[in-house]
């Protein structure tokens, strides 16, 4: 029987049809597996099939490099963007600048840490005046500890010159008062069995140079902590110079920060003796 004009036609449009489907795409050279696409029958000899294959393939290779997106659109500016940013910071360079800020950072928070403790030792050197502050580095040995002693009591200012010590323990009260007694206070404290009273007595010329260099003391030992947080840093920096982590500008700018820090913090200490020092010569 020979085939009828109907069965030619559909038998020819079937097989241009097979030729013309595109198969599913492959990056065999970089190892990548890209799932089928959603339309196989794209064809060939229209303009709009051409480019959707086209659009398919790149938005696909795009998802595989960055952050997985539809096929059927590209990145967006947005995306392309918080990727790119993403990828800086992983740079060397950007590792580079952490490493050194880090660095720089942990220096300065030693330090902050300095001048608070000088700041809290200038404050319980006394002046004639009362200051419960004057106790705090006081010792207490209790139960064989050394104890500081305002955490073992009260201190309160009854008057100008007078200072009232509130044990909380009262039979650590006999401790406390040798405490203070053993101390560079210069003050006799009196006990009645509850509070321990110390009256303040006003300065002689005698004791306020000995304490004018208990302050050069405390800021002395404030700058030698300094100077060693400073050293510390500087042969963290020459360290990853050395192992070629970091480059020689990048080296000088680390050290140069190194010490503009220390300038700014022993300039603050010198103030604090300064004006601690007048204090105390105040009659």
């Amino acid at each position: 029987q020979a085939p009828t004009k109907t069965s030619l036609s559909s038998s020819v449009e079937a097989e241009q049809d097979k030729e013309t489907k595109i198969p599913s795409p492959r990056f065999k050279t970089v190892g990548l597996r890209i799932p089928p696409s959603p339309n196989r029958h794209y064809k060939q000899n229209t303009t709009m099939g051409k480019f959707r294959a086209i659009l398919f393939l790149l938005s696909t290779y795009t998802s595989n490099a960055f952050t997985p997106i539809s096929p059927s659109f590209l990145p967006s500016a947005r995306t392309l963007t918080q990727d790119i940013t993403a990828i800086g910071r992983t740079s060397p360079l950007h590792a580079l600048a952490e490493a050194l800020e880090e660095i720089t950072l942990d220096a300065e928070d030693r330090m902050c840490k300095t001048i608070s403790n000088v700041q809290s030792n200038l404050a319980t050197i006394r002046t004639g005046r009362a200051n419960a502050a004057m106790l705090d580095r006081i010792m207490v040995e209790y139960y064989g500890a050394p104890t500081p002693l305002n955490q073992l009591a009260g201190v309160s200012v009854t008057s100008a010159q007078q200072l009232t010590v509130d044990p909380y323990d009262k039979g650590a009260a006999g401790e406390i008062e040798k405490a203070i007694m053993e101390s560079d206070l210069g003050i006799m404290p009196t006990n009645d069995g509850k509070f321990i009273r110390l009256n303040i007595p006003s300065l002689t010329e005698e004791r306020r140079k000995e304490l004018l260099k208990q302050c050069k003391s405390i800021g002395e030992e404030g700058k030698v902590a300094l100077r060693n947080v400073r050293r510390d840093g500087v042969d963290t920096i020459k360290k990853l110079e050395k192992k070629k982590e970091v480059g020689k500008d990048e080296s000088l700018d680390g050290l140069d920060e190194m010490q503009k820090m220390t300038d700014k913090y022993t300039k603050e200490i010198d103030d604090m003796v300064g004006s601690k020092e007048k204090e105390v010569m105040k009659v």
